[in-house]
């Protein structure tokens, strides 16, 4: 998965990486020489005495080593601009196919986990993409350069060099093989610490609700906790590494001493030449260290990787029309037959037999206990889930075949739990119709009886709404909602519970004032309260997945005992308050 991942989003870079690669290879290349001018300035400088050899040759040692800082200095900036860009492109292709999930894929994933794919494994990838850049180029080409320079200098003492560098290796990538599984569990724990966190943080009101302060806290130092021990573990095996690649480094500077002082003695070899030798042997050790430190970083990205493409690779249940249909008049006529939808893997589908039809200029109010499918039921209407039996029809077209851009601008959808954007009052109000003009959108905040309170703010329709809309009530949340859906003016209203948060007096006038500004419209209302749907031209009683009953408030009354309890429970309760 990492290597897909590294060739579908590194191939538009290929220029860059060239350059890294040309530029690493001269960094690289410089830097083998230098040991070379260094043994020459011992051998025939200093030991002769010769100061202009010593002068033209550290003259010349300078001029490789500005190449190589030049080298480097544009590797790194070649290498660190395609990190950057490689980053900014995994992270838009997780975001936006997180876009065409649907609700199953949505909960099967979960917000946490998609927001840590997102940012903490996109940074994983992309650092493993900035260090290939920056090392791992040039470790091959130092340790295959290393050996040749080496060799040139004293074939007799390569040998040490077949038993230093596997020695490396070997201990390295014992050490790395025990820590593939901490860094996957890692980003598991990783996960988890930001689903408690989100979970505290969204509900935090009901956590001090029921003084559970406490409770959160040891839920958290618990996900903390287990973080923290996957990271230490991880750390104790990263820790190894460094001192094992210090103590072969040693050993084999030792061992070329030891056994390079002999062929000096004997003359084989000058001294020039086994001071560069013991640096090549170094910079090949060195080369194999930052290959190893690469092989590091490899497990944790490639852990990320497989979590990034499982995103990326996921298919949406809702599949565009490969012949959508896109030229039907839009009327917003709405009609369910024989509606059936089961999730996967239940035994039971979550609907069943849902037949009716919602004209426009008239009002379709949909009712039942809790859990019997309402707003389900209102989801397979803008296709956020998909039937699984039966169809959804929108203006004579099975919303399958429709194409989702006009399916879309059809409908306005006030959801059940009120969502405002971080911004001011008029960009959430423009949010379905960006062109809306001020009047428009004082309009609709009148219909939604929310012209008072939005009147009072200082900035009025500049009023900053903070992430979520916390800095308002859930009465205003909900207007404001409402508002939003009013002003891109569809042809189809989906309410999905949208009037809970409002008292009697303002629910009745919100739906008074609805009317004229819905007179054209198809308007369907998921609704709690008998008050609030009793004069929709006809109400949908579901049960268990199920009509119960179709018909008008009065009709309902005479002839279904399931909408007979409903009025009757709430008419108690009435009475009782």
């Amino acid at each position: 998965m990492l290597m897909r991942l590294l060739r579908g989003h590194l191939r538009p870079y290929r220029r860059p990486l060239l350059a890294v690669v040309g530029l690493q290879f001269v960094s690289t290349t410089a830097s083998l020489y230098l040991p070379s001018l260094n043994a020459d300035i011992i051998d025939r400088g200093i030991a002769t005495g010769d100061t202009g050899y010593i002068v033209r040759t550290g003259g010349w040692m300078l001029a490789v080593t500005l190449v190589q800082i030049a080298s480097s200095i544009g590797a790194v900036w070649f290498g660190a601009r395609t990190a950057m860009a490689f980053g900014r492109d995994v992270r838009t292709s997780v975001f936006s196919r997180v876009g065409t999930f649907s609700a199953q894929e949505m909960a099967r994933f979960g917000a946490p986990s998609l927001i840590t794919r997102t940012t903490n494994d996109v940074q994983q990838v992309q650092m493993l993409v900035l260090m290939a850049c920056t090392l791992l180029v040039g470790a091959p080409i130092m340790c295959v350069g290393g050996i040749i320079f080496a060799l040139r200098e004293d074939v007799g003492l390569s040998w040490l060099m077949l038993v230093c560098v596997p020695a490396l290796l070997l201990s390295i990538g014992a050490i790395v093989v025990r820590m593939v599984p901490q860094f996957r569990a890692m980003q598991v724990r990783i996960d988890g610490v930001n689903r408690v966190l989100r979970e505290q943080l969204t509900g935090i009101r009901v956590v001090r609700a029921f003084v559970r302060e406490r409770h959160e806290l040891r839920r958290f130092a618990a996900a903390n906790t287990e973080l923290t021990d996957t990271s230490l573990r991880a750390g104790r095996l990263q820790a190894l590494i460094f001192p094992t690649v210090m103590l072969i480094l040693n050993v084999s500077s030792v061992a070329v001493l030891w056994f390079g002082a002999a062929r000096v003695d004997d003359g084989r070899i000058q001294v020039g030449a086994l001071t560069a030798f013991l640096l090549y042997l170094t910079l090949i050790l060195m080369s194999v260290m930052m290959a190893t430190f690469m092989a590091i970083m490899i497990p944790r990205a490639a852990v990320c990787a497989d979590r990034i493409m499982e995103v990326v690779g996921t298919d949406s249940s809702i599949v565009p029309p490969a012949t959508p249909v896109g030229d039907v008049p839009a009327v917003g006529e709405l009609e369910l037959r024989d509606v059936e939808l089961r999730y996967p893997g239940a035994a039971a589908p979550v609907l069943r037999g849902v037949s009716f039809r919602a004209r426009p200029g008239r009002t379709t109010a949909i009712i039942g206990s809790t859990g019997a499918g309402k707003s389900t039921l209102l989801t397979l209407v803008p296709r956020l889930l998909d039937v699984t039996g039966g169809a959804v029809v929108v203006d004579g077209v099975d919303v399958r075949e429709l194409a989702p851009e006009a399916l879309w601008n059809r409908i306005g959808l006030v959801p059940q739990k009120a969502f405002l954007f971080s911004g001011t009052v008029a960009s959430n109000l423009r949010y379905g119709r960006p062109e809306a003009t001020d009047d428009e959108l004082w309009a609709a905040l009148e219909v939604a009886q929310a012209r008072d309170f939005v009147s009072a703010l200082p900035e009025g329709l500049e009023a900053p709404v903070s992430q979520g809309g916390t800095n308002l009530s859930g009465g205003q949340r909900q207007r404001l909602a409402i508002a939003r859906a009013l002003v891109r003016r569809p042809q189809i209203y989906l309410f999905d519970d949208s009037f809970s948060a409002l008292d009697l007096a303002t629910d009745a006038r919100l739906r008074a004032a609805l009317r004229p500004w819905t007179r054209e419209a198809t308007v369907v209302i998921v609704a709690q309260r008998v008050s609030t749907i009793a004069d929709a031209d006809q109400i949908v009683v579901l049960e268990d997945g199920r009509v119960a009953g179709l018909g008008t408030h009065d009709e309902l009354l005479a002839t279904c005992p399931t909408y007979q309890e409903i009025v009757e429970s709430q008419q108690a309760m009435e009475t009782v308050s």
